[in-house]
């Protein structure tokens, strides 16, 4: 297995919470392996606010000023009124740069120069700034340390997907979600799908068994190759990572973990239970810098007998498909929003109305604002929303599935939580970056 260097801090944290699930899982199963049929309350939508309510000016900060961090600091100013971003937190001034003049020019915001702050320790003074929230978008390696600060300063958070990239920085999000409820701290994910209306509606309808009890699920991600900035002589090894961050595997988790887990994570959101056993596989065929895979192919299993594949890809040129199918003892779903019977008839179809039409019942909110509203509007009422353990389980998860491709050897759920990986580097500095491997994993070779 990909052993990490690093540390055993935090190796037992969390570990009964977690496992514990599968064993509440297992309570529900009945002697032929599916989900007992016994009467259960009909699934009801929340309600879904199309701008949050009104209330004191809120300042956010923005940790990690890249294409995404600027999209969700545009997001967060139009999930409602009194909503500012003050404060900016980057290791590239570049990057801080381009996202302020972005943000002047798409919504004539003003960051002033005292509250713009580039370096390792930026994300430190983005929380100390006098801001409310904030919104952490760095590379997912950072993640961790960042939640931990902010919790810990008492701010709510906007966390983007996936909150870690190995064992031990998850559980060590376990710890601060649990600290962020004990103070009443609202933390939203990025986990765009639970928040899109069309996705809801169509999960409403399965848990209301309109294709019968749940027995499978296929889950497809292919797509065309990363993005790769060619190194320049003056970058270091740390820089040349950092600006290339999406092809190694410390930073991202690799694709399974930094992309795939939106699909990951909506099969997890209709199973409701964590699988017991994984073997995967994958290979590297066309990237030209990293360490990372081309694709995955994940079977999981569960602790009724039932069996998921999910598959993954990122090669230009082939076809492309995005697809979370559900598979019931009746039909089966798309979960973007169609249902069909077993003889693949279509029996619904989400109803996405004219932009024209009178009646908007069945708009969807863009998702990306959405979240934003949802943590808003927990902030300024009162009721606490927190998801980051649905998260942190949907992370485990695909990080699950890299280690048994990785290794090309099954990995059990228990062995995941007992793990003591941790990817990258100690401490942080531009210049060489120590215990980072320099070669791509192979299969069958033994742990490192």
């Amino acid at each position: 297995m990909k052993n990490g260097r690093g540390s055993e801090k935090g190796k037992n944290i969390g570990r009964r919470k977690f496992i514990s699930d599968a064993a509440i899982a297992a309570a529900a199963i009945s002697s032929i392996g599916i989900v007992t049929a016994c009467k259960k309350k009909k699934e009801k939508l929340p309600e879904l606010l199309t701008s949050a309510p009104d209330g004191r000016v809120l300042k956010a900060g923005l940790i990690g000023c890249g294409g995404r961090g600027t999209g969700a600091a545009v997001n967060f100013l139009d999930a409602g009124p009194n909503l500012q971003i003050t404060a900016l937190g980057d290791v590239f001034r570049d990057k801080l740069d381009q996202c302020r003049e972005n943000l002047k020019k798409q919504r004539n915001v003003e960051i002033a120069e005292e509250n713009c702050f580039t370096g390792f320790d930026s994300f430190q003074k983005v929380i100390d700034s006098g801001v409310d929230l904030v919104l952490l978008t760095t590379p997912p390696h950072f993640r961790p340390l960042h939640i931990e600060a902010a919790v810990n300063a008492g701010k709510h958070i906007f966390l983007e997907k996936p909150c870690a990239v190995d064992p031990v920085g998850a559980r060590s999000v376990l710890v601060s979600v649990e600290k962020a409820k004990q103070k009443g701290l609202c933390m939203v994910s990025g986990t765009i799908y639970r928040v899109s209306k069309d996705y809801m509606e169509t999960r409403r309808r399965v848990m209301n068994d309109e294709i019968g009890e749940i027995v499978s699920a296929h889950v497809i991600r292919n797509g065309g190759s990363l993005w790769v900035h060619p190194r320049k002589p003056e970058w270091t090894d740390m820089e040349y990572m950092l600006r290339n961050w999406g092809n190694f595997c410390w930073l991202s988790g690799d694709h399974i973990v930094e992309q795939f887990i939106h699909q990951v994570d909506v099969m997890n959101w209709y199973l409701g239970r964590n699988p017991v056993k994984t073997i995967g596989w994958g290979g590297r065929q066309r990237r030209i810098t990293g360490d990372q895979y081309d694709f995955f192919s994940i079977e999981y299993l569960y602790e009724n007998g039932m069996h998921t594949h999910c598959a993954a890809r990122q090669i230009t040129g082939c076809s492309n498909l995005t697809k979370v199918l559900i598979v019931g003892t009746e039909g089966f779903a798309e979960a973007k929003g169609t249902l069909f019977n077993l003889k693949g008839e279509e029996i619904w179809k989400y109803p996405k109305p004219e932009e024209d039409s009178e009646d908007q019942t069945w708009k969807v909110t863009d998702p990306f604002v959405q979240e934003h509203i949802n943590l808003v509007t927990g902030i300024r009422t009162g009721n606490t929303v927190n998801d980051a353990e649905a998260q942190v389980n949907s992370t485990l998860v695909t990080i699950m599935g890299r280690m048994s491709a990785y290794t090309g050897k099954d990995v059990t759920w228990e062995e995941v939580m007992n793990s003591d990986m941790y990817l990258g580097p100690k401490t942080y500095a531009f210049g060489p970056v120590p215990g980072i491997p320099e070669s791509i994993p192979v299969i069958g070779a033994e742990p490192k």
